[in-house]
């Protein structure tokens, strides 16, 4: 029992035309219609949009986790509701609108807003990202996302041992945790006296070639630029980030780690083997 991949994400945008731009032309994600015809659907691969945004007046996101079926579901409903955590099931149009078969939300011990699913339900339309060869997604899902929390270390239990992450490696107080092959699909850091947001996306893409034409577009289209191209200790990683329209991290990269066979965990001392030198965010 426990989360299987990292489904999707949703987001709240005060700026969604700008989203449009970053996901279609940067980005490359195909984009799809969706039941909200103000939100923005993208899809990566053969699943339904792995990233919806919606327009709000403050950014914020919801983290989205795929687990086996109803029974694994019903089991993880149950285990988080031990823990005195409010679990709600979503109505029947949420679940048409996300195009899965059943899922539920709660807010976790850092306050990040999550939500549990089963069973997408797939059109059979292949994607078409031209702008990309491919997106690495599979059976280890969209990418990897980090959260913050107040209180690292009850998040870290509440994630390790209720939703079944494994711990993959720590950076001081930092956890990268992972669900399937990929080295880590979710992360937490600190972020004293207040509730959680997400600090940082990562999608892989097949090929380096993927990557190095991704930079030139970020420079083409003045994408602004937080770490320049490098690999990272613990992934091993190559990619290079940007500030997303929201400024927080957006990660494009390739080649990641993949753990076939569980190892002892370690804590890393620097982030990067080379590069991922920073940028500080752009002034609005």
């Amino acid at each position: 029992m426990g989360v299987h991949s990292l489904g999707y994400l949703r987001l709240n945008t005060p700026d969604i035309d700008a989203w449009k731009r970053f996901g279609e032309d940067f980005v490359g994600f195909m984009s799809v219609e969706g039941a909200d015809p103000d939100s923005l659907y993208f899809r990566m691969d053969h699943y339904p949009a792995r990233l919806v945004v919606t327009p709000a007046e403050v950014a914020s996101c919801t983290v989205g986790f795929e687990v086996m079926n109803r029974r694994e579901l019903d089991e993880l409903v149950r285990a988080i509701s031990a823990e005195g955590i409010e679990v709600s099931a979503g109505s029947e149009a949420e679940c048409a609108e996300r195009r899965v078969r059943g899922f539920v939300r709660f807010t976790d011990p850092g306050g990040n807003r999550v939500e549990l699913f089963y069973a997408p339900i797939l059109d059979h339309v292949p994607v078409h990202t031209p702008l990309v060869s491919a997106f690495v997604t599979g059976n280890m899902g969209l990418g990897h996302v980090i959260v913050t929390a107040e209180d690292v270390e009850k998040t870290f239990d509440f994630y390790n041992r209720v939703l079944g992450f494994v711990e993959r490696n720590t950076s001081g107080p930092v956890y990268f945790m992972g669900c399937n092959p990929r080295h880590h699909s979710f992360g937490i850091t600190p972020r004293p006296g207040a509730e959680g947001r997400v600090v940082h996306i990562m999608v892989e893409a097949a090929t380096l070639d993927d990557v190095g034409l991704a930079l030139d577009r970020a420079y083409d289209m003045d994408v602004p630029m937080m770490n320049t191209l490098g690999k990272h200790t613990n992934d091993q990683m190559v990619s290079f980030y940007v500030y997303s329209p929201d400024n927080y991290a957006f990660e494009f990269g390739w080649d990641g780690l993949q753990v076939t066979e569980e190892v002892p965990t370690y804590e890393i001392t620097e982030g990067a083997l080379w590069g991922h030198r920073f940028s500080p965010p752009p002034q609005k």
